[in-house]
């Protein structure tokens, strides 16, 4: 028996010993974790103090961003075009109110209380309860001044008070001087109610240059690291930062030119308290407005061609008909003059576009930039074209000349001159003149389609001219034998080639395109390249010379004087009251078949002086009646000599303008 208690006794002690190096163990294990703990504390107070210190601070700080002004957009002679107005507003920091907020709050909770009704509103909802009444008190302060009767929209403030609390409120917006005036004389300067100055898009010419000008709207797109200079107020869109909105060029040069004319961002850095108010000003960094841009615009030249675009309307007069227009310094290939009708004031935009507006311009069909976006068949004009290929080609000579029946036939087609009327025996001079389609489809068949349409190519009528603006089509077609067989399925036929000749079947061209081509021929090269940014000493454009002889390019220019001398082009004259000023030119008229029947369009290219070409012209005008004609002696020749008159008139009288600087618009500081 006492051998078996020994052992049992020696079990028990064995037993102990094990428990006794685990409990070692574990003690040992848990003051290697307090001392890896204590070292890390230590190493974290001693060496990242600074960084934590850093996060403290970047999560007590809120910034405010301001978007710069954006810059300003001038015609070629520096009178404004585009530029900024102050634009008021009405506003509360919601911020500085809330111990009216907590007082109202109570207020609201007790009255509730009061009525013995189970469903009473919760504590949030008495929140935005009390701030509506508190905002609401303050927005009938203002209408008493104003005469208004606005009311706050319940969930647009609280979506303020919860996503943008540091940003003014706004409770009117784009006051009236005089309203801007009665609340600065009556507003007690202790009033929490401020009147907050921003700027917004100001167009002095209204609709003038509306299709090259474009327009702004509200920029909802991101921030990047490079809209900042300064480091303080990059912000990568984070959840401390409040953006006030600033605009983007949405068409037109304001599109084009966005990056040159957003301004620099600035704004303020605070400190807030743990409630999220604002405590304190750390840094502050003003706006810088965007840089400026000179276009090759002249404002009068601009207003001159839209001014006689409008006075082609339709046949009750309530609608201007759809047009385009295009001036072009030959020298230097800038821009004088881009008009396309319908179009819209620019200043309706301003602060935004509203929805009744939207729809009239979108009714109109205004949007459309018809000078770069629209592509026509241009008819008539494009006789010049099979004039030089012809010659370039050797088909045609200063000296050649066809009997002219009235008609033609080519292959199964019969082709007539206008009204059917006969030529008799036509030299090039006069087929210019008088537009016989006789003469240029003989001609232009012996030149082959293939060699008008490389001619064609050769003046860039195949492509985009490269303006500087938004939506230029691609939809110029300048056909041939391959295209007509991938895109139709179908054989080049000498028909084919007939309508081409006279700028009838497949051929569509831009206004834009025949101003430079008109340019071009002035010029005695094969392409002048369009701009619409000015610079003052612009040197001469060199391009491929077109190869003429003296005596080719004169017979060319000959008879696209007589054109305004005698033929259909003299209509220009009615407007153009230089007769010492040589014009050379030529209409067009061409058809096109839709849905609702054939169109016209009414064509007039020239330039000016015709013996030392200055400035070159396009216009186009389209039917508003589908199967009536639309010459373009009747209807774009007198537009012609519009531009004409007014670009003479300024040239001899010698002066800037004649036509008078709209005022700016006042300014005030803001209160």
């Amino acid at each position: 028996m006492a051998e078996k208690s020994t052992e049992r006794s020696g079990g028990l002690v064995e037993s102990h010993k094990g428990y006794d190096s685990r409990t070692i163990f574990f003690y040992f294990a848990v003051a290697a974790l307090l001392t890896a703990l204590t070292s890390g504390l230590a190493y974290q107070q001693l060496f990242k103090t600074d960084e934590y210190h850093e996060k403290e601070k970047q999560q007590n700080q809120r910034r405010i961003l301001v978007p710069g002004p954006r810059g300003n957009i001038y015609d070629r002679e520096g009178r404004l075009l585009v530029g900024n107005r102050p634009r008021f507003a009405v506003t509360l920091h919601l911020d500085s109110l809330r111990k009216e907020f907590r007082k109202e709050y109570i207020k609201v909770r007790k009255a509730y209380r009061e009525l013995e009704d189970k469903d009473i509103p919760n504590s949030t909802q008495l929140a935005q309860i009390a701030r509506y009444s508190v905002v609401q008190r303050y927005l009938d302060q203002v209408n008493a001044s104003l005469g208004r009767s606005e009311k706050l929209d319940a969930k647009d403030l609280n979506r303020h008070f919860h996503g943008e609390l540091l940003l003014p409120y706004s409770l009117v917006d784009d006051l009236k001087p005089e309203e801007y005036a009665r609340l600065i004389e009556q507003l007690p300067v202790s009033s929490p109610l401020q009147v907050y100055a921003s700027s917004t898009r100001y167009y002095p010419f209204g609709s003038a240059a509306s299709h090259v000008l474009g327009y702004v709207s509200a920029n909802e797109e991101p921030d990047s690291e490079e809209t900042y200079t300064d480091n303080k107020l990059a912000t990568f869109n984070d959840k401390n930062t409040f953006k006030m909105r600033g605009t983007i060029g949405r068409d037109g040069i304001e599109s084009e030119y966005d990056n040159l004319l957003q301004g620099e961002t600035g704004g303020t850095v605070y400190r807030v308290d743990p409630a999220g108010y604002r405590a304190e000003t750390l840094y502050r960094h003003v706006p810088i407005q965007g840089k400026s841009i000179t276009t090759s615009i002249d404002i009068d030249l601009q207003i001159a061609a839209e001014t006689a675009l409008d006075k082609n309307r339709s046949e009750d007069d309530t609608v201007v008909l759809k047009s385009a227009a295009v001036v072009i310094d030959i020298n230097t290939g800038e821009i004088l003059a881009l008009a396309s009708n319908p179009d819209y004031d620019l200043n309706d935009f301003a602060p935004r576009l509203s929805t009744e507006k939207a729809k009239v311009i979108t009714d109109n069909e205004a949007w459309m930039n018809r000078a770069i976006s629209g592509a026509y068949p241009p008819g008539s004009t494009f006789k010049i074209l099979t004039a030089v290929a012809g010659l370039h080609n050797g088909w045609l000579t200063p000296n050649s000349h066809f009997d002219c029946e009235g008609h033609i036939v080519v292959g199964r087609s019969d082709f007539p001159c206008h009204n059917r009327h006969v030529h008799g025996n036509i030299g090039i001079r006069d087929a210019i003149a008088k537009s016989c389609n006789v003469f240029f489809i003989h001609y232009g068949s012996q030149t082959g389609g293939e060699a008008l349409a490389a001619e064609a190519r050769r003046f860039h009528l195949d492509r985009p001219m490269g303006i500087e603006l938004p939506h230029e089509t691609r939809r110029m077609m300048i056909p041939d034998e391959v295209w007509k067989k991938k895109e139709r399925g179908e054989s080049w036929y000498p028909g084919d080639t007939a309508n081409m000749a006279i700028g009838q079947g497949f051929v569509l061209v831009t206004p834009l395109q025949m101003a430079s081509f008109t340019a071009s021929i002035a010029r005695g090269e094969v392409f002048t390249q369009p701009t619409l940014e000015h610079q003052t000493n612009r040197t001469r454009q060199r391009t491929e010379p077109i190869g003429f002889s003296r005596e080719q390019a004169a017979a060319l220019r000959d008879g696209m004087e007589e054109c305004i001398k005698t033929g259909t082009g003299k209509t220009l004259r009615i407007n153009f009251k230089h007769p010492e000023i040589r014009v050379a030119g030529k209409s067009g008229t061409a058809q096109k078949r839709t849905a609702k029947g054939t169109i016209n369009y009414a064509w007039f290219i020239s330039y000016a002086p015709a013996e030392k070409p200055e400035i070159a012209i396009a216009v186009m005008v389209e039917g508003d009646k589908a199967d009536e004609e639309y010459g373009g002696g009747t209807y774009a020749a007198p537009v012609t000599g519009s531009i004409l008159q007014e670009y003479f008139d300024k040239k001899s009288a010698a002066k800037p303008g004649t036509i008078a600087q709209p005022p700016k618009p006042a300014t005030s500081p803001a209160r």
